[in-house]
Order: structure tokens, then sequence, then C-alpha cells
């Protein structure tokens, strides 16, 4: 009798011990599961960081509905990591707080004329680029001193809160490009930027062409591209560092969005008429590591 009272103690015991190693295991794979592949496929929800203020690429229209390239992405993105457009919440990003928003989880992905660079690497993990643009100079359609980059010399440009594209034209390699000496103007974004340009408080505005292209066709006849490109602008999807599941997750999408033709169809939609002739073979990516 005491025997198997014994026995009964012991496997009551072990199906304990195996109960709480199941949950331990379940809380831990749970705590692992934190990629953003897994969120989308489990949830059907994601907020994606987009701009609120860039026409042609994210930009917050009257009547409260976001519109653009970069919006479009992130719905096809979304898609295909299994989120319908209506489990999509949309977060203003601008360029001056993507990084706390991905680091603090405000935002599960950022897709806002968000360029690779190595200075951003360490903070976030990239997946992409969808799009490599080109740095460019804007500047009043009367404007008849600044043809080339070069003319910038002297010069007031735009010092966009949170952007490296001024650094690309006043200084020098590594962080820099053309080293030229021009005062720097500061705006908190691009659409102040094209508010000071046409107030004269700037004589030109200098960064991505998508950008420029954009802020031109809202506004026909007012500003001209100087189509004078000098950087490669490598448009990334922004991860939480250390995803690489959701990165690759996030590669299979764009490469699809360019081989079923959807990527050409957006760049038609949003740019044409604009004098850009966008590039409509999948770029080559990054890598996830």
């Amino acid at each position: 009798m005491r025997a198997r009272q014994i026995v009964a103690a012991l496997a009551a015991a072990s199906l304990a011990l195996t109960m709480s190693a199941c949950g331990s295991d379940s809380s831990k794979k749970k705590a692992e599961s934190t990629s953003v592949a897994d969120k989308a496929k489990n949830d059907k929800k994601l907020v994606i960081g987009v701009k609120f203020d860039q026409p042609s690429l994210g930009l917050k229209k009257p009547d409260g509905s976001i519109d653009g390239f970069d919006v479009a992405v992130a719905k096809y993105i979304a898609q295909q990591l299994g989120v319908p457009e209506s489990g999509i919440t949309f977060k203003e990003a601008r360029s001056e707080n993507r990084e706390t928003f991905l680091q603090t989880g405000q935002v599960d992905l950022v897709v806002a004329t968000y360029s690779i660079t190595d200075s951003r690497k360490p903070k976030v993990t990239f997946g992409g680029p969808y799009y490599v643009a080109h740095q460019d100079t804007m500047v009043k359609a009367s404007n008849g001193d600044i043809k080339k980059a070069a003319d910038l010399k002297g010069k007031k440009i735009c010092k966009a809160a949170g952007s490296n594209s001024w650094k690309r034209v006043v200084q020098g390699p590594p962080d820099g490009k053309l080293n030229i000496k021009a005062t720097t103007v500061d705006a908190t974004g691009y659409a102040d930027c094209v508010a000071k340009l046409d107030a004269g408080a700037v004589d030109a505005v200098s960064t991505d062409d998508l950008i420029l292209a954009g802020f031109a066709a809202q506004q026909p006849g007012k500003f001209k591209v100087i189509n004078d490109p000098f950087t490669d602008e490598k448009y990334g999807v922004g991860i939480k560092k250390g995803d690489t599941k959701g990165c690759e997750a996030v590669n299979a999408a764009i490469t699809k969005m360019y081989s079923d033709g959807t990527a050409k169809s957006l760049l038609e939609k949003y740019f044409n008429g604009t004098g850009l002739k966008p590039t409509t073979t999948v770029p080559q990516f990054e890598g996830c590591a």
C-alpha cells in the first residue's frame, strides 16, 4: 500500500515538473517571438511609421487619409506579411524620431524615405532597399544662378531636422560628400524647407530626388530640380535592431513587389510627369545580418 502511494506521489511530482517545464518553454518561446514577421502573422496588425508631409511619398490629406509611394509600399509589404490594409495603423515618423520609434516599440516598421547609412546601421536593422534615389537640388524656377551642385558655394541651403542631406553638401567624406562652403538654415522638415525656399529664406533645398520631385509636382511651375545628382540614397525599411527574421520577410516582399510589376506601377502612378526616370528593377539588398 505504502509502495503504491510513493509511486503515485512520484508520478504526480514528475507530471507537475513536466507541466512546469512545458510552461517555461512556452513562455520562453513567446518571449523570443519578437519578430515583426511573427507579430504580423499572429495579430494581423502592424503600426508603420511614414511621413505625413512629403507629396507623392507620404502625405496626410485634409480628409485624414495618408497617400504616396512609401505608403503604398508599406501596404504591399504588410499584405505580404499577412496584414490587411484594415490592420495597419500609420503613425507620423519624422526624420528626427525614426530610430526612437523603432527602439521603443512605438512602430513595427518605418517606411519613410529612410536612407540606409553606416551611422544608422548600429541602431536599426534595414530591409531592402526598396528603392535607390539620388540626392539632387531644388531651387525656384526663376533661379538662374544655381545650375549645378557646385554653385551652392556661398548660398543658403536648408537643414531639415533629423536629415543627413545637408551634410553631404557642406561636409567632406566620410559623412559628407561635396565639402561646399554653404550656409545652413534650420527647418523642422522638408515641407518647412520648401516654405523657406518659397519665401526666399534659403536659396536651395538639397535632398533625395523623389522628395524634391514630389514637392515640385505639388506646385507646378514654382520650383525646379537642377538634375545634378551626386549620391545614391538607398531607401530601407526600418526594423527593430536584430530582427533578422523580419528583415528577410520584408526582403521577400520587396522582391515580389518588383517581380509582379507592382513597383513599376506605383512609381509611374506617383512620379509620372515630374521629369524623373525611376528605376524599375529590384535594388541590390544590403543583407539582414
